[in-house]
């Protein structure tokens, strides 16, 4: 080392003999980069403070056999702080050159947590998240080493998943813990190409592996996660979901029927509202409770209702004309006759199949397959909103109303989020974003987890996501996405979010709950059979690949004729 770093450092340190006498002994030593300091602090403030590098140290333990020394001083690198007999973790924010000396580098970092010091080693154990004791401008900054991060990263005894290797460690383990991270629900972000299906689809096979007895409910617009858990799960799709008609509540059964709008809407829906309770009235079971209401899910006849309807048109005392009944009517006749509604509104479906369909659907019992996915693929596309909001609401009234009964913890998963609980200025005013939003707020009280799972963060509800207490963030392109995330992760993380736009496929930074403290994850490669169909075609390859055509041809015109 030359005369100059060791000026920065008395300039730095002042008159401090423990620093004196450090910086003797690591120049004496020359090769324990770990026990050697790389900088100084100069400034605290809360979260974040300021520190001096010297660049000549950097460069020497950039050679280190340990990756996290190599990594010491870097962006997003942790460095540590003696602070008594404890040391405190910090997280390397930024950097930039100190113009008042040669070889300097002037840094933000934000603290993350402290732990003790054991006595021989010096290593970190016994670590916690947050600051009690604050280091004081000239306190000297090391490196973290990788015995330093096992510590901080090791479990401490809660139920966990791991999923993959901390950067930049080579063997590390990343692990999530379970009741932290879906207690209070978690976001999955990033852009289209990143590994984020499979991600997800590894999280998830993580989760039912720890609990084979969970009840997992995953909303899946595209088809993909069928291939992933064929094995382990409950595939239900429109060929054999058969969900009934009569378990929507008004709201859904006015956004299926109802295709008018302004003043016309609201007498549309009083009729609605008439015709439909009556209908339900005329049940047997109806009878028997007493009082229903007209989101009662009782079972009812569509003849029934299609009768009552007629009957009020044909009434001389109505206070409306005749063309709100036939609107009413010709789309209830509309959807009948169409054979892609059959899988909800067939006339098989008029028993009360509802114990049936909730154990079906939320896996109770779950008879060794904890996970269900519901593939919409193939649901009209006027009504798919309508068939999540459906389902989401079946999972929120069931926990609201089995409140009295021993807790069955249900998580619901939501692929392609922002369709379904857009930002205000996409927002439509469907019932599939309130109930999600509500699930967001107030479902942790019921029991009831929410698993986000979108490539446009900045299209979510921005409330949805403040909500999510564990963000698992892989690359993301959009400047606009990458802001939106930034304002959603805690103070601590800002080091790693600049990294997000940086990262690799299958790499992630993962911050919030469910972790320790923020840290960036490499996932483990998921074996072939349980990874979704969502791998991009290769152009170069197929298209030198030929023959029979024709016959594919063929067979797609026949499944695009016969909606099947």
């Amino acid at each position: 080392m030359t005369d100059q770093p060791r000026q920065d450092f008395q300039r730095f340190t002042g008159p401090n003999p423990a620093g004196e006498e450090e910086f003797a002994a690591a120049v004496a030593g020359g090769q324990d980069n770990a026990r050697l300091p790389i900088g100084v602090v100069l400034e605290i403030s809360g979260s974040g403070s300021q520190i001096a590098l010297d660049l000549q140290r950097i460069n020497e333990c950039m050679a280190d056999a340990d990756p996290s020394v190599a990594m010491a001083g870097q962006v997003g690198s942790q460095i540590k702080i003696r602070v008594g007999d404890a040391w405190l973790l910090a997280n390397v924010r930024d950097q930039r050159k100190d113009r008042r000396t040669d070889g300097g580098i002037i840094a933000h970092i934000d603290f993350l947590g402290e732990g003790a010091e054991e006595k021989l080693t010096g290593r970190i154990h016994g670590f916690k998240r947050g600051v009690t004791r604050y280091p004081v401008p000239g306190a000297m900054i090391y490196p973290s080493t990788t015995r330093d991060l096992e510590q901080i990263y090791a479990s401490d005894g809660r139920a966990s998943i791991t999923i993959g290797k901390v950067f930049p460690t080579k063997d590390i383990r990343a692990g999530l813990y379970i009741d932290a991270m879906l207690g209070k629900h978690f976001a999955l972000l990033g852009s289209t190409g990143t590994g984020k299906s499979t991600s997800a689809a590894l999280i998830l096979h993580r989760i039912c592996e720890a609990a084979p007895k969970g009840h997992i409910v995953m909303i899946d617009p595209h088809g993909e996660y069928s291939a992933a858990f064929r094995t382990t799960g409950q595939i239900l799709d429109v060929s054999n979901l058969q969900m009934p008609y009569w378990l929507m509540n008004f709201e859904e059964h006015c956004e299926v029927l109802l295709s008018s709008s302004g003043n016309e809407r609201q007498v549309d829906a009083d009729i609605l509202a008439k015709c439909l309770l009556g209908a339900r009235s005329k049940n047997r079971l109806a009878q028997t409770m007493g009082k229903i209401t007209v989101d009662s899910p009782i079972p009812y006849l569509l003849s029934d209702f299609g009768n009552i309807l007629q009957d009020e048109m044909g009434k001389l005392d109505k206070a409306t004309s005749s063309a709100p009944f036939m609107r009413i009517k010709g789309k209830l006749d509309e959807i009948k006759a169409d054979p892609r509604y059959q899988f909800m509104f067939s006339g098989m479906l008029v028993g009360d199949t509802m114990a049936d369909f909730i154990g079906k659907v939320f896996r109770m019992p779950g008879n060794g397959k904890p996970i269900s996915i519901i593939d919409v693929s193939g649901v009209p596309s006027d009504i798919t909103s309508t068939v999540v909001a459906v389902l989401s609401r079946l999972v929120f009234d069931f926990a609201i109303w089995g409140r009295e009964e021993k807790n069955r913890p249900v998580l619901l998963v939501c692929e392609e989020a922002h369709r379904y609980v857009p930002n205000e200025k996409n927002a439509d005013g469907s019932s599939v974003g309130k109930i999600l939003s509500r699930i967001a707020k107030e479902g942790r009280k019921y029991g009831i987890s929410l698993g986000l799972i979108t490539q446009r963060p900045s299209d979510l509800a921005e409330g949805v996501l403040s909500q999510c207490g564990t963000i698992i963030s892989m690359r993301l392109n959009n400047d606009r996405d990458q802001a939106f995330v930034k304002a959603a992760m805690p103070e601590g993380a800002r080091g790693f979010l600049d990294s997000i736009p940086a990262l690799r496929n299958r790499e992630c930074i993962i911050c919030g709950e469910g972790v320790a403290i923020p840290i960036r994850v490499t996932f483990d490669a998921l074996e072939e059979h349980k990874r979704p169909a969502s791998e991009d075609p290769s152009f170069a390859e197929l298209w030198n690949q030929d023959g029979g055509e024709e016959e594919l041809v063929d067979r797609v015109i026949m499944r695009w004729r016969s909606q099947g």
